[in-house]
């Protein structure tokens, strides 16, 4: 009954917010195409080159009809559809499309949560535009966008950050979703659970065993049973599948990490094994570290281990950069820790917040270290 009337407490709370995330269609890729209307209805990409081990940043919807996605390889790309055209990055124009995007979202409140140049959390619960209304507040927001920036941006609106994050992407492109309070209950309920965030593959695959596909199948499982499957992660799994997220809206987040990391279906049987599964996870790293937008400074290289029996090991380096030789040499000591099968493997950097950054260091690796090879 307590755990039964903490849900209730916790969802009655959530109702009480109005959030809408809003997320650009396909950003980079639809301002180049707004600069240039030759490319509308063509396959384009923006990312690095082929034959420099650039990797994708984004690409359109023409494009992705050929499974082309952000985080792969320019090359693997050009090989999926050789008539893909390939740009490569004007930051300078992205950032001051974010910024006029970001003052239209000041119009409405001051509560906004950026999670990149292209995405972010409102807060409107307080707002009185639109009689309080958040679904008039997010049209309007798409409106201006549309007339005054010359792209397209699709909102989800909901009572919690959780459930507005997936409405956005429910209507793309170029629309928005609500999910009402009094509907939350029907609207997770037969939510799949590769949906939650933090469901990869790997969880995706235990819960497929345990004949878990929805959130209603979620909710059929206690506190203790999830925790018992899934570790730490099955409170956070208890809470999700009932539509249940209290997190505020944050203006002031501060990172002090960045990281990538897979987790293995098959573990990782040496050293050599690991440092190829890494060398596969810096195009990713790269990309992560481009969305930061300049605005932090690395400090220090690392690289996390999990072996096969769960036991974890962190391993890091003085740095300010993303040398691939510090992250080699980084894995080998990691894995000479425990000398077994790794089941876990990530790199990431840790960094401190700067103002006026430049971000051609990270650009340069989402590029593909093109300078490196060229010289």
């Amino acid at each position: 009954m307590e755990q039964e009337s903490a849900v209730s407490m916790d969802a009655d709370a959530a109702r009480q917010r109005k959030i809408i995330h809003c997320d650009c269609d396909c950003f980079y890729a639809s301002i180049e195409m707004r600069d240039n209307p030759a490319l509308r209805g063509r396959p384009i990409a923006v990312g690095g080159l082929p034959d420099r081990r650039g990797v994708v940043a984004t690409c359109n919807y023409e494009a992705r009809k050929y499974g082309i996605h952000s985080a792969m390889a320019s090359a693997t790309a050009r090989r999926l559809c050789p008539d893909l055209i390939i740009i490569r990055p004007a930051m300078d124009k992205y950032r001051e499309a974010s910024a006029r995007i970001h003052a239209i979202f000041k119009r409405y409140t001051d509560l906004i949560e950026p999670l990149s140049l292209d995405e972010a959390y409102l807060d409107v619960s307080s707002c009185e535009a639109y009689g309080g209304s958040a679904t008039r507040i997010a049209q309007a927001i798409r409106d201006e966008v549309r007339e005054s920036v010359g792209i397209t941006i699709s909102a989800g609106i909901a009572p919690n950050k959780f459930l507005a994050k997936i409405a956005s992407d429910w209507e793309k492109p170029d629309g928005q979703f609500v999910v009402l309070p009094r509907d939350v209950a029907a609207f997770v309920s037969e939510l799949p659970v590769k949906k939650l965030h933090g469901v990869g593959k790997v969880t995706a695959a235990k819960m497929k065993r345990l004949n878990i596909f929805t959130c209603n199948d979620l909710q059929k499982l206690s506190i203790e049973e999830l925790t018992e499957n899934f570790g730490s992660f099955g409170e956070r799994l208890f809470h999700l599948s009932r539509g249940i997220d209290n997190r505020r809206v944050t203006t002031d987040r501060i990172r002090k990490s960045v990281s990538v990391e897979n987790t293995f279906d098959t573990d990782l049987p040496d050293v050599l094994a690991c440092k190829e599964a890494l060398l596969d996870l810096l195009p990713k790293l790269a990309l992560r570290l481009e969305r930061l937008d300049g605005q932090y400074a690395i400090k220090k290289q690392f690289v996390k281990l999990k072996f096969h029996d769960f036991v974890t090991t962190t391993i890091e380096t003085l740095s300010n950069s993303t040398d691939t030789e510090n992250y080699l040499q980084l894995c080998d000591q990691g894995f000479a820790r425990g000398d077994r099968p790794v089941r876990l493997l990530g790199v990431g950097v840790r960094v401190d917040p700067i103002d006026n950054a430049s971000s051609e260091a990270q650009l340069a690796l989402a590029l593909g270290q093109e300078a490196e090879h060229s010289a």
